[in-house]
Parts: C-alpha cells; sequence; structure tokens
C-alpha cells in the first residue's frame, strides 16, 4: 500500500512540475509576443512616418506650384502634367519606403553619405516643380533634374550596400527622373 502511495506521489509531484514548466513557458511565450507587438507597432510607426513625410513634403510643393506662373497655367489644361504630378509623389512614396529599409538596418549610422544623399535628393526632387511651374526657370529645372538624377544613383548605390531591396525601389524614381529630365528639356522651347 505504501508504494502505491509513494507512486501516486510521485505521479502528483510530476504533474504539478509539469503544470509549473507549461506555466513558466506560457509566460515566457506572452512575454516574447508582447515584446514583438510592441517593437511591430514601434517599427509601424517609424514606416508611417518615413513615408508620410516626403509624401506631404511633395503634396504640398504641388499646392503651392498649382495654379501660379505662366508655363504652369499653359500645361494644367494637358493630362501629362497630371501626372507629373502624381509620379513624383509616387516617387516619394518609394524614396520614403527605401530610405525606411536602410534606416531600419541601420544603415544611415554606418554610412551617413546615404543619409545626406537621400535629403539632398529629397530637397532636388521638392524645388523641382517650383523652379520650373512657379518661376518659369526651365534651364535651372534642368540643373535641378540632372542633380536630383546624380543623388538617386548614389542613393541606389549605398543603399545597395545596406539593402538590395532599398536599392531596387530607386530604379523607378531613376527612370522617372529620366522622363522628368526630357520634359523639362521639352519646356526649354515651349
Amino acid at each position: 500500500m505504501e508504494s502505491q502511495n509513494l507512486k501516486q506521489r510521485i505521479r502528483d509531484e510530476s504533474t504539478k512540475n509539469t503544470t509549473n514548466v507549461d506555466n513558466s513557458n506560457n509566460n515566457i511565450n506572452k512575454n516574447r509576443r508582447a515584446k514583438r507587438t510592441v517593437m511591430a507597432k514601434r517599427g509601424l510607426r517609424s514606416l508611417t512616418l518615413a513615408v508620410a513625410f516626403p509624401l506631404s513634403l511633395t503634396l504640398f510643393t504641388i499646392y503651392c506650384s498649382a495654379g501660379s506662373g505662366s508655363i504652369h497655367g499653359k500645361l494644367a489644361k494637358k493630362p501629362f502634367f497630371w501626372a507629373l504630378h502624381l509620379a513624383s509623389l509616387a516617387s516619394s512614396f518609394l524614396m520614403g519606403l527605401s530610405a525606411w529599409l536602410v534606416w531600419a538596418e541601420g544603415g544611415f549610422h554606418r554610412q551617413p553619405t546615404a543619409l545626406y544623399l537621400y535629403l539632398a535628393q529629397l530637397i532636388l526632387g521638392l524645388s523641382w516643380a517650383p523652379i520650373t511651374f512657379t518661376y518659369g526657370a526651365t534651364r535651372f529645372g534642368l540643373i535641378v533634374c540632372v542633380s536630383l538624377f546624380g543623388a538617386l544613383v548614389g542613393c541606389s548605390q549605398s543603399f545597395r550596400r545596406m539593402n538590395p531591396i532599398a536599392a531596387d525601389l530607386v530604379k523607378p524614381c531613376l527612370a522617372w527622373v529620366a522622363f522628368m529630365t526630357i520634359v523639362n528639356f521639352k519646356l526649354l522651347y515651349v
């Protein structure tokens, strides 16, 4: 009888130990899930900021340059003109996403040149529409386009060292700026 009780006690203790181990594993898993959720929320906030900031700046420059300037009034009726603005928004979105991918990997700390190139392309991209359409300085706008293309090539090369996907996201922006340069060149003779 005593041996049966002894077996029973061992069973009870092993069940308690298993239950304790299961509870501690559940707590560890809950803690891990909570940490992952916090990190995901933080990442989502930073992604939203990285994309929304250049998009809002681009929308602001489109709004400010719309309806003013002699060239703008002539071109506003043509469908390709609004396609230029939509493509600028798409380019801002892609560059914001690309910069976020590089930032998430710590690339701007390892290579600050990539950050400077990103900021240069952002400023050049934002200044092109007002220079070209509002002020009618198409020659200076052409210089801005060529400089923007160079900054994007630099971004692509430096982003590739840190995140190849980020560098691939710059390629449509390069194609867009090449097209924008052709449009700007044709505006010289309007």
